[in-house]
């Protein structure tokens, strides 16, 4: 028998191998700092988004008794609608009713920056509870811009000793503005608010998921099961391959050229909005679906057709089930990039003044991208808060889109 002789390490081995493990401490280091970065600046962006849109949900409010004894009103019936039942108070004189209640209680330099819609607020609650009409009631009512700045410690210095007085007596504060969900836009920053825009984004959002999405997974599957390998398949997939690196600008160009061509009435609609992101995010779920669907083992086609199904029946009971996650994946990618879009948007004309919700997919609307961008853009400092707390609306409203993606793709999801 031989001797088997251990080999030796040498200096210089030993060298070599506290080097690459000094290397590959460094790379651990380097990777781990990359990380903190990432969730610091996630962490500063949502702090930063947060701190400044808190005070974007609320408003400033007065808080005015109003004495309905002495001038009764009368309800309109339940068949009217609001607006006719809000023209009824109006005429009998609601605003006087309640800007004597202001000066009341305010005085009159407090009542007259009360803001000059507040009396709509009171028409709704009575509308809403006619029996606050058999005496006094307390309202808490928007305050006008100018107070509202003062409160702040902005605008005009000579208004900050009444915002004081005021909120000192317990008259004026900052309260939790629930309507700046359910209210649309506005041009007094104490009266806007985010549903008109809201609503045009889910709606255009629908369009854009329902063109997209069957016609991407459509063509994933054609390219990928049936399109012969020829140089005109090689010209489609190297076209789509580059409609998913072009600009946003020149998707927003084409529906202008195209879209409102078609359809001229449908100028700044959520229908042409859908359909405008629906081009910019069609080419992202064809890739991503012909990679989901390239992924599907072949024996799960061989064993398909070994029993005798027929190529459809392998394609839509078996590869395309199994590439569905894949899929939404490649959809929820797509659909996050179409939401916070906002330059084809502005090319389609959907940047104008909505004061009133979409009733429809052609009625002209707004988006959260645009209704943000708007705001940003005003002189107004009462704009800015709203600004930041409008971006956490949308900022919900993806992870809410991407929660309910993320949960489709999961239960879909099989293993093999």
């Amino acid at each position: 028998m031989s001797d088997h002789v251990a080999p030796t390490r040498t200096a210089a081995f030993e060298k070599r191998l506290k080097k690459r493990y000094a290397a590959e401490r460094r790379f651990r280091i380097a990777g781990l700092c990359a990380v903190l970065f990432s969730v610091a600046v996630l962490v500063f962006l949502l702090a930063t988004m947060t701190i400044n849109g808190i005070g974007g949900f609320q408003r400033a409010e007065l808080r005015v008794p109003v004495d309905f004894s002495t001038t009764p009103l009368a309800v309109a019936s339940s068949g009217e609608t609001a607006g006719v039942a809000i023209r009824s108070l109006q005429t009998q004189g609601l605003p006087e009713i309640v800007r004597f209640g202001a000066e009341r209680a305010l005085g009159a330099e407090g009542a007259a920056h009360l803001n000059n819609e507040a009396w709509r607020i009171v028409a709704r609650e009575i509308i809403a509870d006619p029996s606050i009409m058999a005496g006094e009631a307390e309202f808490w009512l928007p305050a006008g811009e100018n107070l509202s700045a003062a409160l702040r410690g902005d605008g005009k210095p000579e208004l900050q000793p009444l915002a004081r007085d005021l909120a000192d007596r317990g008259l004026l504060d900052n309260r939790f503005d629930p309507g700046f969900l359910t209210r649309s836009d506005a041009t007094d920053p104490q009266l806007v608010g985010i549903w008109s825009a809201l609503k045009g984004s889910i709606l255009t959002m629908i369009v854009t998921l329902a063109l997209a999405f069957p016609i991407g997974v459509l063509a994933a599957l054609y390219l990928e099961e049936y399109a012969p390998r020829n140089r005109w398949t090689d010209i489609i997939e190297v076209s789509i391959n580059n409609l998913a690196a072009v600009p946003s600008i020149i998707f927003g160009l084409l529906g202008l050229a195209v879209f409102l061509a078609i359809f001229p009435h449908f100028r700044s609609a959520p229908l042409i909005g859908g359909m405008t992101l629906a081009l910019m995010t069609m080419p992202v779920i064809v890739i991503s679906g012909r990679n989901a669907i390239k992924a599907v083992p072949p024996s799960i086609r061989d064993g398909a057709m070994a029993l005798g199904a027929s190529p459809v029946q392998v394609v839509f009971h078996h590869v395309l089930p199994l590439a569905l996650p894949g899929i939404l994946t490649g959809t929820i990618i797509g659909m996050a990039r179409a939401l916070g879009e906002t330059a084809p948007l502005l090319m389609i004309g959907m940047r104008a003044f909505v004061a009133t919700p979409p009733d429809g997919f052609t009625d002209p609307s707004t988006v959260l991208p645009v209704q943000i961008f708007l705001w940003s853009d005003e002189i107004d400092r009462g704009f800015v808060e709203r600004t930041s707390a409008a971006i956490i609306v949308l900022l919900i409203f993806l992870l809410l889109m991407n929660g309910l993606a993320i949960y489709l793709r999961n239960k879909f999801e099989k293993k093999w």
